[in-house]
């Protein structure tokens, strides 16, 4: 210890004495130990950190093996649980000391134009107790809170929410919000770590489940899927013997809750279903799907970012180290071991790496940061905890003693073997005159080229994938377009009378809004193009051809307002009314599907039914063109659009869109004035649909962004380090060329000689990157869009470039070289 001290002591002297050198191996090293510990801050907050309770390795997820189709509400499988599943569950499983359910969603507080959107839980009586969560303030929702017709009276609410609505006034507990309309007293505060059970997400207000008959009757409904089912697990007991137990219940459990509605196959598959348990310790998170890969791979970039960094400082140190043999024989000359010699030159690494590692440690915590606002939308707002912890903490720490060695060891111990007889014998100018000399540092800086290479390749690959995404013809038309969604809080949900009072109000809301100034067009619809929700039905056509369709429900001028053109037959009108004969408008592609790419005016579709959607037989009166629906990414379905009137189960207000080619934030106001002035009660919120779609693509943006960067940054360090070592190839052969010279070598003959270098180094380094590319590129292939991972114009165009800007970078010292004075450099020898 008393010699590592000592060496660390000469050390600082020896870089106080290179403050040029010193900054650079630093900002180097803390850059790429930066980069790699912001994005594995990101991977700890999003997959491995637990949840903020005690013993959250105990708890466990309740879902359907392999999830569930949705039945026709969602796009892919989820794991949510209708509120019957969970009555069942409950009361029959015996593997958890305590199970929970919970649900997120919006609420709505305040009335009028004061309304505000709040991010909502819905937790049954045991979820608060289960988690082991104590109040910071007040009480929490607890069983006797949840029993059904409970009616809306107790909320708890958030620390965060306390802090910014109360200002953490101990008045909050007591005091009364407006939920939906109706007056509901707050009753405790969570405590300031508890955010909730989803990660990147932190409620506001947390109310009983039993509470939502109040506004609708999703407790007794079988096929909405909106709760979370999860448990702590016995004593002794582990997920697997759990699951082996909610397998014997399942067949129980989903005979109890068939949806009503479902019909032969439905039906026979939802009996299928079986219950598992999954680890649930560190929450559950739509960013963990989302994300995950994405950051594994950004690690990855990273990580070879930091190896070139280190490559580049090891041809430094090797330099640094030729530069100082006469000092180094003299040391070994008087008796020091080749041990403490390597242990000295490595303490000068070590501390470099430490104090890159405290630098990169603070400029993570801004990058990480930086990410999280980046990827932070006006409709999604995402609450990550990126503070330091142990594996944060290890992480950084790990990958600093990483560098030392990496780019520290060579160089010491080549420098450790220098033989003192020969340093004297060679007068100073040192003991690897040779071409042998250059080997590593050649080796070192080909691997930089192959590397920066895969980097480019894969920073292009998202940046033409990228623009690919937002180049996509959708079909409809993307500019001076407002999406409006309207709540109306004057009457409950599932009044008798409630779809002829829904049709009404969407009637005066749609003309409110067509007499605005400066509106085009408006319409209701059902479904927004591209915001991630599907409607799916299955369909037969009159040959008894079968298949599933999209389904959006819309009013006239929906067409007209997206500009989406009507190729056969007409629009929507006023005469499609719910008593009238049921009809459906078309696309091209569902044309194509169950028609055959024949007439398909006249012809008849059959729907399946589904739960609130009996069978109906609906006249194709009208085709148009085809369109994008839920995602970018998907390929075009058949859609089917019926008239808003002719909707089966119409329980609330749909969605208005409205085009205009005046500022979009004026005509909005005007929408709120017109609306508020026609009924208080309804709640608006809006959306610009460029806006959206551009939210939709913040992940492919944020690679396209940082791959980008981080491949142009590799490309830079190993154009650095081209640069670097043919300059000092120069430097150690100049007496050589000036005897070229002087025996009647040209100028350009020099020029080529040392390019020739440059053309060696380039050649091995492309060639091995492009082995490489083609396989790294792989990893990427399911976050690309429009192009194969193996794409040659890819390949070739950063090929190009890094030979280009490698090449100039061996052209300078080349031609510096070929300016040398043959009898100054023959008078130095």
């Amino acid at each position: 210890m008393e010699n590592l001290v000592r060496d660390l002591r000469h050390a600082a002297r020896v870089l106080r004495g290179s403050p040029g050198f010193t900054c650079v191996a630093i900002v180097s090293l803390a850059l790429g130990i930066g980069a790699n510990t912001a994005i594995f801050q990101l991977l700890d907050a999003i997959r491995l950190r637990s949840l903020p309770v005690a013993d959250a390795q105990e708890l466990a997820e309740v879902r359907p093996a392999g999830g569930h189709g949705g039945m026709g509400l969602t796009n892919g499988f989820n794991s949510e649980m209708t509120n019957p599943l969970w009555e069942q569950i409950r009361d029959r499983q015996e593997a958890f000391s305590g199970i929970f359910a919970w649900g997120t969603t919006g609420f709505l507080m305040g009335r009028g134009a004061e309304t505000q959107n709040l991010n909502g839980l819905w937790v049954s009586g045991d979820f608060f107790s289960v988690l082991r969560v104590a109040p910071a303030r007040g009480r929490l929702i607890a069983a006797a809170d949840d029993q059904r017709g409970c009616g809306p009276r107790n909320a708890v609410i958030s620390y965060a929410f306390w802090q910014g609505h109360f200002g953490g006034s101990d008045s909050a507990v007591g005091s009364t919000l407006t939920i939906f309309g109706k007056p509901i007293d707050v009753i405790g505060v969570t405590p300031p770590e508890f955010f909730g059970l989803e990660i990147g997400k932190r409620f506001d207000v947390a109310l009983p489940i039993c509470s939502a008959a109040t506004w609708g009757n999703s407790l007794d409904q079988r096929h909405v899927w909106w709760l979370t089912v999860m448990g702590r697990l016995k004593p002794g007991w582990t997920i697997a013997r759990a699951s082996e137990h909610l397998r014997t219940i399942s067949a129980g459990v989903f005979d109890a809750t068939v949806p009503i509605g479902y019909e032969g196959t439905s039906r026979d598959v939802y009996r299928t279903f079986q219950l598992i348990a999954q680890p649930a310790g560190s929450g559950v998170s739509r960013l963990r799907a989302m994300y995950e890969r994405s950051l594994w791979l950004l690690m990855g970039i990273t990580g070879l970012v930091l190896l070139i960094a280190c490559a580049n400082l090891a041809n430094l140190m090797l330099a640094r180290g030729a530069a100082r043999e006469r000092e180094i024989a003299i040391r070994v000359a008087i008796g020091a071991s080749r041990i403490r010699v390597a242990m000295q030159l490595l303490s000068e690494s070590l501390l470099l790496a430490a104090l890159g590692g405290v630098l990169g440690a603070s400029i993570a915590a801004f990058l990480s940061r930086a990410v999280i606002a980046f990827l932070t939308t006006e409709s999604d707002e995402l609450h990550l905890d990126v503070g330091l912890d142990w594996r944060i903490f290890a992480f950084t720490a790990s990958i600093a003693l990483l560098t030392c060695v990496i780019f520290g060891l060579a160089p010491a111990v080549k420098s450790s073997l220098i033989e003192p007889g020969a340093v004297v014998k060679s007068g100073g100018r040192g003991t690897t005159m040779g071409r042998e000399r250059f080997m590593v540092r050649r080796l070192l800086v080909a691997g930089q080229v192959s590397v920066s290479l895969i980097l480019l390749v894969v920073a292009l690959l998202f940046v033409r994938s990228f623009r690919n995404l937002i180049t996509l013809d959708t079909g409809f038309r993307r500019s001076g377009i407002v999406l409006a969604l309207f709540a109306d809080l004057s009457g409950p949900r599932a009044a008798p009378d409630r779809r002829s009072a829904v049709l009404a109000t969407q009637a005066m809301l749609l003309d409110e809004i067509r007499s605005v100034p400066r509106i085009e067009a408006a319409a209701v619809s059902t479904q927004f193009p591209l915001n991630g929700s599907s409607w799916t039905q299955g369909v037969r056509v009159q040959d008894e051809r079968r298949g599933s369709s999209k389904f959006t429900y819309i009013s006239a001028d929906y067409f007209k307002t997206f500009g989406i053109p009507i190729l056969a037959g007409r629009d929507v009108n006023d005469f499609d009314t719910g008593d009238g004969r049921k009809v459906v408008i078309v696309s091209e592609a569902f044309v194509r599907r169950f028609f055959a790419n024949t007439n398909a005016l006249g012809r008849l579709v059959r729907t399946v039914a589904e739960p609130g959607y009996p069978e109906a037989l609906y006249e194709v009166v009208g085709v148009v063109g085809d369109t994008k629906y839920a995602d970018l990414r998907d390929e075009i379905p058949p859609i089917a659009y019926v008239p808003i009137a002719q909707h089966p189960n119409l329980q609330s207000l749909k969605g208005i869109v409205f085009r205009s080619s005046a500022p979009l934030s004026d005509v909005i106001a005007d929408v709120r004035r017109k609306v508020g002035a026609m009924n208080p009660n309804i709640v608006m919120q809006f959306g610009v649909f460029e806006t959206q779609i551009r939210e939709r693509l913040v992940r492919e943006r944020l690679m396209a962004w940082l791959a980008g960067f981080f491949g142009a940054l590799a490309a830079l360090l190993a154009t650095i380090g081209l640069y670097g070592v043919i300059s000092y190839m120069v430097v150690s052969r100049r007496s050589e060329i000036g005897i070229r010279l002087a025996l009647g070598a040209s100028a350009p003959g020099i020029v080529l000689l040392i390019l020739r270098e440059t053309a060696l180094l380039l050649s091995i380094g492309v060639a091995a990157g492009v082995v490489l590319s083609v396989m790294a590129a792989r990893s990427a292939a399911v976050l690309l869009f429009g192009l194969s991972p193996q794409d040659a114009p890819t390949l070739v165009a950063a090929a190009l470039l890094l030979v280009v800007t490698a090449g100039l970078a061996g052209y300078v010292p080349a031609r510096r070289a070929s300016k040398v004075d043959p009898m100054i450099a023959l008078r130095c020898e």
